[in-house]
Formats: C-alpha cells, sequence, structure tokens
C-alpha cells in the first residue's frame, strides 16, 4: 500500500514549463521599491545563488502553455531557503520553505513549495511574480543555497484528492489493532481500489475515490473523547536565526495562513505574541489589515496575553506583569478583545508565582506543552489547577500529544486518546497542528486530513475551533480535577539558568533601573512637575520584554542574537540612567544641598557611598531623598576593622585565609559561631568539564569528571575607608579573574566583587560554601517572594532539582540561624545537604561556539543572620544588593525653574510599618495621571500594614495587575492607608493626587 501512495503522489503535479528565475543578492533585507538594489544573478536549477543569510528578491516569470488550458495550474518552487511571494505593491501574499528544511520527521515534512495560480486555466497565462527570500531553512540551517526547483504544473485534482483519502485511511488502518475489524475492512478497500488503478488515469481515479468513500463516510456514534484542532504555528522570536529574519517568517507563515483560509473554509488559525504582530503591523500594513479582517470575522484567534512568550524562571515579576499589561493592551487597542490564557507551550519551566500573576491579570487558564520533556519524572496530568506559592489556582491544560507541531494525522488523534491522563475525567483534548518553532504554519496536508477525520469511524472527533472555546467547554468539568502545588519544574535545560551571563546581568539592570526610573519620574513630576517620560519608558520596557523571550534571556539562541541584544542593552540602559538622572537632579536641586541621596526601597537605610574617591554614610529615608555632604571616610571607623595577609574582620565577622589564599574560616562574633564545615573551604572556585553539552543543557554526571578547584596567584590585603578588602587574582587556562572579597563597617555581609576575563570553552565556574548549617529545605527567592525545595536527594523528584532557579537571594536555614547568598545577576544555583553553590559562568560551544568569550563582571554576597529568611529580612539584603542608594549632584541651574519648595533634610514618599511587605513597583497609570503602587507580602505569612502617603491625594483605589479596578474596598484614614495581605499576597492601589 506504501508503494501505491507514493505512485500516486509522483503524479499529483506534472511539469510543462520551466520558469525563468532572476534574483538580486544583498546581505541584508531590502524594501520591496529596491528589490534590485542587490548583485543581480540569473539561475537554473543546480545554481547557486547565496550564502547563510544572504537575502534576495527572486523574479518569477514564465507563461502557461496552451497545454494546460481547462485544468488547474500551480507553481512549484524550491530555492533551498525561505521565500514569501508577494503581491504587485509589496504585501506578503504566500510563503514557501525548501523541503529539505530541518523538523522532526515523524510530524511530517516541513516544505511549502505549492503556489496555486489557477483552478481552470485559460492557456497563455503570463506569470510575472517576486518573492523576498532568506538563504536558510526554517531552523536557520543553511541548505546550499542553491536553486532546486521552479517550474510551471499541471495539478490532477483526483489524483490530490485521492491521496489523502489513501493516506488517512493507510494511517488509521497501521494505528488499529490486528484483531479488528475497521483495520480489516479499511486494508480491503485500499488493496480493492488499488487494483483499479493500473493507468491511474481519470476514469480509475474516480472509481477507486468511489471505493475508498464508503469507508471514509463511517462515522462514530456517542464519542467519548472530543479533540479541538487549531491551526498553530509556534514561532520563536529568534533561536538559530537572527531577530530581522522573525519579521520575514511572520510575514510568510501569517500570509500562507490566510491562503490556506481561502481553500478551506472550517480552518482556524491562532498566533500568539503582540510583538510579533507589531513588526507586521510596522513592516507590512496591508498584511496587518487582511490579518485583522479574519480577527475579526472570528477565524483567526489572537492567543497568549503576554508581549512575547517569555523565560518565567529568569523574568522578573514586575516583568512579567508588563508582559500582560503590554499584551492586553495592544489586543484591546487594535482588535477590540483581550485573551484570557496564558499561551507558552516552549518555555523552560514555570515559576509559581505565574498563577497569582495571571489571575491577577484577568487570566483563566494557561496552555503549555514543555513539561512533556521531563528527563525522570512524568507529570501526573494534562488538565489540572495548578496552585501557586500564594495559594492562587489557574485551569492548565497540556496538549496530550506532546507537541504543537501537530501533523494532524491519524496517529496524532490515536496518541491523544492513548496518552490522556485525565480522560477519566474530561472529555476534551487540544491538539495545535502545523508546522513551528521556525514557523510556517499548517500547509494543505493538515487540512486535508482534517477534512476526512471530523468523525471517522475509529478515530476520536476532532473539531476545529478555538482554544478559548476548547478551554470554555474544558472548564465545565473543573470540579473533578486534581491541583499540583508549587513550580512545574522542567527536568531540563537548566543550563539555560547560566548560559549568555552577559545578556542575563543587562537584563537585571535593566529591570532595576526601570523600577528606579519609574520610582523618580513619580517623585518628580508630582515634586517639581517634571513630565512623566511615558513614552520613553513604554519603549524600554517594551525591548526588555522582546529579549526575555525563551530562546534570548535563557542563552539559547545564535551569537549574531547575543551581539545585537548586548548593543541594544548597552544603548538602553544609558537612556534609562540618563532619564533617571535627570529627574533625581532636579529633586536633588529641590532638597537644596549641594549632594542628595535617593533610597526606592521601602525601608530605611544606613549605608557607606564612595563618589569621586570620597566616603560618606548615609541615612536615608525610605522610598524618598537626604541632602548629605561628601567627607572623606576618616575618625568614625572602628578599631575592628582590619585587613591583614590572612585575614579580614569588622565588628560583626572573622573571616581566615589558609596559606593556598582560600578562606578556611567565617566567625559570625555575634553568635560565636563558624559558617562553614570543619575542613573544608569556603568560596571554591571550581571550574568543571563542561563537554558534551550546549546552551540547554549541561552534563548530569558533571560533578563526577574532573574539575579544577582554583588558587589565587597573587592575593593583597588593604583597608578603603569603612571597608576592609582582600584582593585575589587567579589565572587559569585563557582566563583571568579579579576577586575582592569586601567586608563593610557595620555589616555582616561579605561581598566577592568579581571581574572575569573569560576565554574558556566547554567549562563551567562555580562557587562553593559548604556551611554547618542542618536544614532539610532552602529558600530561594522567585518573583513576589520565594519558594522551598528540598536538599536531600530521597527521591528521583528530588534528584532531579540539582540546579534551582533563585533570584535575588538563596537561603539555607536550620532554626534560630542560617546564612544567605546573595547576587546581583546570578540564577543557577545548587543546594545540596548543607552546601550552597552558584553557578557563575559556563561557555558550551552551540548554538554560539564564542559563548560569553568576554569580561564580565557580577558580585555575589554570604549573609549570615539570626532566625530564618524570613526572620532575618533576608530579601531585603537582595535588595539592597541590587538597589544601590543614588548621590546625586545638585544642578544650580534648575533652581528657579522649580513647582515646590526645598524638600528639607529628608524626605519619604510611601512609608510602611511592617517590614515584611515589599513596594515592588511605584508608576504612573497607564490610562490617567494617578500613580500606581504594587506591593507583597515577602515572608510567606499574613501581614496588616499602613501605608503612609506623603503627598496630598484624593482616592486610592485598588485595582489588579492590567490597572482594571476590582470590587476591593480600601480602609482610609487620613495619610494613611491600611491593608491585609495573605500569605505572598499582591495588591495594586491606584493613587489618584
Amino acid at each position: 500500500m506504501k508503494s501505491w501512495k507514493l505512485d500516486i503522489e509522483e503524479r499529483i503535479y506534472s511539469p510543462i514549463a520551466e520558469l525563468q528565475v532572476e534574483a538580486w543578492v544583498t546581505s541584508e533585507p531590502v524594501l520591496y521599491v529596491n528589490r534590485k538594489a542587490g548583485r543581480r544573478v540569473e539561475l537554473k536549477p543546480g545554481e547557486r545563488w547565496g550564502e547563510l543569510w544572504d537575502c534576495a528578491w527572486f523574479h518569477f516569470q514564465g507563461e502557461i502553455p496552451q497545454e494546460a488550458k481547462g485544468q488547474p495550474v500551480v507553481l512549484l518552487i524550491d530555492m533551498n531557503g525561505e521565500v514569501c511571494l508577494v503581491d504587485r505593491e509589496g504585501t506578503p501574499f504566500q510563503g514557501l520553505t525548501n523541503v529539505n528544511s530541518e523538523f522532526e520527521r515523524p510530524l511530517g515534512l516541513p516544505g511549502k513549495r505549492v503556489v496555486h495560480i489557477t483552478s481552470c486555466s485559460a492557456g497563455g497565462e503570463r506569470i510575472d511574480m517576486w518573492g523576498d527570500a532568506g538563504c536558510n531553512d526554517l531552523f536557520g540551517y543553511y541548505r546550499s543555497g542553491t536553486l532546486k526547483e521552479a517550474v510551471i504544473a499541471v495539478c490532477n485534482e483526483e489524483m490530490h484528492q485521492l491521496y489523502y483519502d489513501v493516506e488517512v485511511l493507510l494511517e488509521l488502518a497501521e494505528k488499529l489493532p490486528e484483531t479488528s475489524s475497521r483495520r480489516a475492512q479499511v486494508l480491503q478497500a485500499l488493496y480493492d481500489a488499488s487494483l483499479l488503478t493500473s493507468d491511474f488515469t481519470e476514469e480509475e481515479m474516480v472509481k477507486a475515490r468511489s471505493l475508498l468513500a464508503e469507508q471514509l463516510s463511517k462515522q462514530n456514534g456517542d464519542v467519548s473523547l472530543t479533540v479541538s484542532a487549531v491551526g498553530h504555528a509556534h514561532l520563536d522570536l529568534a533561536w538559530l536565526w537572527p531577530l530581522r529574519e522573525t519579521i520575514r517568517k511572520g510575514a510568510r507563515t501569517f500570509s500562507t495562513a490566510l491562503r490556506m483560509m481561502e481553500r478551506y473554509p472550517d480552518y482556524i488559525f491562532g498566533a500568539s505574541q503582540p510583538q510579533l504582530y507589531q513588526w507586521i503591523k510596522d513592516n507590512y500594513p496591508k498584511l496587518y489589515k487582511q490579518i485583522k479582517d479574519r480577527i475579526a470575522e472570528g477565524r483567526w484567534e489572537i492567543q497568549g496575553a503576554m508581549w512575547v512568550e517569555p523565560d518565567s524562571n529568569i523574568s522578573g515579576g514586575e516583568a512579567l506583569v508588563r508582559q500582560i499589561l503590554y499584551g492586553q493592551r495592544f489586543y484591546q487597542e487594535e482588535f477590540g478583545k483581550t485573551v484570557d490564557t496564558l499561551w507558552v507551550p516552549d518555555i523552560f519551566g514555570y515559576s509559581a508565582a505565574l498563577p497569582q500573576i495571571l489571575l491577577k491579570s484577568g487570566l483563566k487558564y494557561m496552555v503549555t506543552q514543555k513539561l512533556s520533556w521531563n528527563e525522570h519524572n512524568d507529570y501526573p496530568h494534562h488538565t489540572f489547577f495548578w496552585e501557586g506559592i500564594d495559594g492562587s489556582r489557574i485551569l492548565t491544560h497540556l496538549p496530550p500529544e506532546d507537541t504543537y507541531n501537530s501533523p494532524a494525522a491519524p496517529r496524532s488523534l490515536l496518541r491523544i486518546e492513548e496518552e490522556y491522563l485525565d480522560k477519566n475525567v474530561s472529555d476534551r483534548a487540544l491538539m495545535l497542528f502545523g508546522i513551528g518553532d521556525g514557523g510556517g504554519g499548517p500547509g494543505e496536508e493538515h487540512l486535508e486530513r482534517l477534512k476526512r477525520e471530523q468523525n471517522l469511524l475509529g478515530l476520536p472527533k476532532v473539531v476545529q475551533e478555538t482554544s478559548a472555546d476548547f478551554l470554555k467547554k474544558l472548564s465545565e468539568q473543573q470540579h473533578r480535577y486534581q491541583t499540583w502545588r508549587g513550580e512545574l519544574y522542567l527536568e531540563k535545560h537548566q543550563g539555560t539558568l547560566t548560559s549568555q551571563a552577559r545578556n542575563k546581568r543587562y537584563n537585571r539592570k535593566m529591570e532595576k533601573a526601570l523600577r528606579e526610573l519609574e520610582f523618580a519620574a513619580v517623585l518628580a513630576k508630582h515634586l517639581c512637575g517634571l513630565d512623566y517620560p511615558g513614552e520613553e519608558l513604554e519603549g524600554l520596557w517594551k525591548e526588555t520584554l522582546l529579549y526575555q523571550f525563551h530562546d534570548i534571556l535563557p542563552g539559547s539562541s545564535i551569537k549574531r542574537v547575543y551581539d545585537e541584544s548586548i548593543t541594544r542593552y548597552e544603548s538602553m540602559l544609558e537612556k534609562a540612567e540618563q532619564l533617571i538622572n535627570q529627574c533625581y537632579t532636579v529633586l536633588a536641586t529641590a532638597a537644596g544641598g549641594e549632594w542628595a541621596v535617593f533610597n526606592s526601597l521601602p525601608w530605611e537605610r544606613k549605608e557607606w557611598i564612595k563618589v569621586s574617591g570620597k566616603w560618606a554614610h548615609i541615612q536615608a529615608p525610605a522610598m524618598g531623598v537626604v541632602r548629605c555632604q561628601l567627607n572623606a571616610a576618616a575618625g568614625n571607623i572602628g578599631a575592628s576593622l582590619m585587613a591583614e595577609q590572612n585575614c579580614l574582620q569588622n565588628e560583626l565577622l572573622y573571616v581566615q585565609f589558609g596559606d593556598s589564599g582560600s578562606i578556611v574560616s567565617i566567625r559570625d562574633k555575634r553568635e560565636n559561631r563558624e559558617l562553614l564545615l570543619p575542613g573544608r573551604n569556603g568560596n571554591e572556585l571550581i571550574l568543571f568539564q563542561d563537554e558534551g553539552g550546549d546552551a540547554w543543557d549541561f552534563r548530569d554526571d558533571y560533578r563526577l569528571r574532573a574539575s579544577n578547584v582554583l588558587k589565587p596567584s597573587r592575593s593583597r590585603a588593604y583597608l578603603d575607608g569603612p571597608t576592609a578588602v582582600m584582593e585575589q587574582t587567579y589565572e587559569f587556562g585563557s582566563s583571568a579573574l579579579v576577586q575582592q572579597i569586601v567586608l563593610t563597617e557595620d555589616s555582616a555581609r561579605l561581598d566577592f566583587i568579581t571581574r572575569v576575563d573569560w576565554h574558556e570553552k566547554n567549562k563551567m565556574l562555580r562557587a562553593a560554601f559548604p556551611l554547618d548549617v542542618r536544614c532539610d529545605y532552602s529558600s530561594a527567592e522567585i518573583q513576589f517572594g520565594h519558594i522551598r525545595r528540598p536538599v536531600n536527594r530521597n527521591t528521583s523528584w528530588e534528584a532531579a532539582k540539582d540546579e534551582i532557579c533563585a533570584h535575588q537571594w538563596i537561603d539555607l536555614s536550620e532554626a534560630g540561624y542560617g546564612v544567605a547568598l546573595l547576587n546581583d545577576c546570578k540564577y543557577g544555583f545548587r543546594a545540596s545537604g548543607s552546601e550552597l553553590e552558584i553557578n557563575l559562568l559556563r561557555s558550551s560551544t552551540y548554538p554560539d561556539p564564542e559563548a560569553d568569550q568576554a569580561m564580565h563582571e557580577f558580585v555575589y554576597s554570604l549573609l549570615p543572620h539570626k532566625g530564618d529568611a524570613a526572620a532575618a529580612r533576608v530579601y531585603r539584603a537582595g535588595y539592597e544588593l541590587n538597589v544601590p542608594l543614588r548621590m546625586i549632584q545638585a544642578e544650580a541651574g534648575l533652581k528657579n525653574t522649580l513647582i515646590t519648595p526645598c524638600l528639607g533634610q529628608g524626605f519619604s514618599s510611601f512609608v510602611l510599618d511592617h517590614d515584611q511587605v515589599m513596594i515592588e513597583a511605584v508608576k504612573q497609570a497607564e490610562d490617567d495621571e494617578g500613580v500606581i503602587i504594587r506591593l507583597y507580602e515577602a515572608a510567606g505569612g499574613k501581614a496588616n500594614t499602613r501605608l503612609r502617603i506623603s503627598l496630598p491625594f484624593r482616592t486610592v483605589e485598588a485595582v489588579n495587575l492590567v490597572e482594571e479596578p476590582v470590587l476591593e474596598p480600601q480602609n482610609v484614614v487620613d495619610d494613611e492607608v491600611l491593608l491585609t495581605f495573605e500569605p505572598f499576597e499582591m495588591k495594586t492601589l491606584k493613587i489618584q493626587f
């Protein structure tokens, strides 16, 4: 039967004439109006036109021969790359992809080479078409750069339809049990039909199809499972191709979807990521209008509330909020509707903070499938409620086929029925069909199969409908679904917590700079009348959110993506800092002194600051400003501060170094307690072999392989004002590391200020702290709270979580005492037994062969404390490391322009009376001049607090994360708002001044 199917396939298209092909080749894309700007080449099949990432405008010309009169005519085009045919105005019309593109073959063939010209040719029609091409396949690979095929062909429509009749029935029979009567009857019908097609004449095709029609018409009775099918084209905004190519991939994919809708009236297509729609709007306005029409019609579904499909482990909490805020606003403004689903089929793990973020943004559902990639343990559900750290629950569905690239074949439907883990309580499942990752979406093969499978005996019933309709129906049985509590940890891709460290550092710096800028801009507006930079902030936020895409921020893209993003990060950070300084300079002048210090955190801080070589000991009010003077550090320094060749100490800590330079003891003087395990060294810098991995993964047995504990080649101890410093230099391989180990007066925090000139490949650098702390769990900061994870390896679930994510801190605590490890830009950690380890750098060679071969700067810190992490308010220490006080000099020329008089010695804008409540964001509202304040409870317990607002205000109302009012009365007494928090609860207020 398979050979018969191939015989049919070979006869569908009959070439009747060659196309004349010209191409104008450029290194980067050019507009349609400039399509002849490149190097011109004339091409015949087999001739080369470009190298990897080259672009070209192709011109296809020809004439349909008279022999095609009355027949369907197509073009067959394959230029070993991707091409988007355009109309006479240059608007994308249809995307094509080379047949030999990289793809998971069991899911189908990704190539799209057929262009439908006419269903009934008159003969003699002229072909004159232009196409915008890239010399790369769906996944960015180079496929020879040669033209493979460019012909005019006749389509034998009866043969075409017979092919899909045979394909669907043959695969159905192959998947049914051998003892099935349905299988036997289908195979017999196929055999009988094959006997009718000895010459493959039109008459034979009609007879064969008529014979098979009986089997295709057999339907199910009452069904136990209905599969909802949604056309999809998961499109990575960058991965094995640069961002610029994604814009063109979007045009190819979306124009193809429009053509398929014209041919298949039941077809429902969906696409996520407002950023992608924005690119189409900016670059292809006519195509965008066509998409909007289909959205209004209801056949094109907008999916996913977030601006992009971001990494949810590394992205900060406020960034995840802004993903939804900007995503939903775009959909509302452009299409007059929003969505109620988080659509993240391909991200690398799921923070336990997400359920609350989703629910408080108005979302009801989450769709993903990446959990099927687990290596050691299988999650027990496909349909379930996911409960986050605060108790919020979101209905979650994982398509049981475990792919978003379904071929929509009989094997797809049968696998869904076989694998669906919740079919005992649910009669519905989702199938996402089409070519994804590199884009392209569904082709005619998917839709021809579905046309025959709708209610075909032997298969589950399948309907084409939107995911929104599916999820609404799924929720009708929600009382029957189980709950999974805590993070959804992916037992794969742990390397992405560290890969491309510079991008991760810039992401952290941008998130903190944007927080600072919004706070500074609100103060400057309401105290000094400065205009709020709303447009600039939106631009900076959206680009930051773009780079949080799940193949950019995790470090799993090609080199060009990081070369370009780092350049943009530098520019964005410079712009953010410029705007912060503008705001603070105006405020500093209003404060009335020469210098002012700004603290954007909601508690008073006492810290040392060094500016222009001088030190100042600052007491800065909560979320405010204070005047100060710069004085040379002198007699205020305590006598206990010491820096010698074998030790550092202040009044709180004593740090001893061994002969090799390693830390052999860290003693907490207050508690008379040693931090390190007996016989073990602290801050061991260990260089592990990282061969056999890639940007996503490192070997599970990396700790069993050869490793090297680094030893400093030079050390020097010195005092610098209120700090005692041990500076150590390490030289290894082709790299060098300089670390300043710093103790500061009045601080129990031991800082490791590190600069690395890194030129290693297939290596991983980690810092280890074996601590004399006995506990069963680590606590690690995630977005809007923290999560506890076992430090044991008793079960396979525990053992799989060897590399874990933390944001600003991770902590090991026993009853009454603990030690935290803080950082300013790292995310990969290991907590095993009583040892904490931070993953500092790793340099895999795929897909970027030069990953992180550069200069790196980062800080991590050790902080001993009484009580556990919550009692010690470790979250505050994490913020203080990441959000430094800012000292700004007043500018005399601004004095006459100020609206507000001198601010005096100190001013606090917002003050809380509970030390476990954090103010994460202060910003101007999106739709008016109100001020948004976002708070959360940080310890995991209930809290009652008063928020004092220092500026006169008119009203306070509760809003959700997308700034819509919620029914939550506010208790306001004079200038204070009384607030009650549940554990890890977020609250958002809108204040009108």
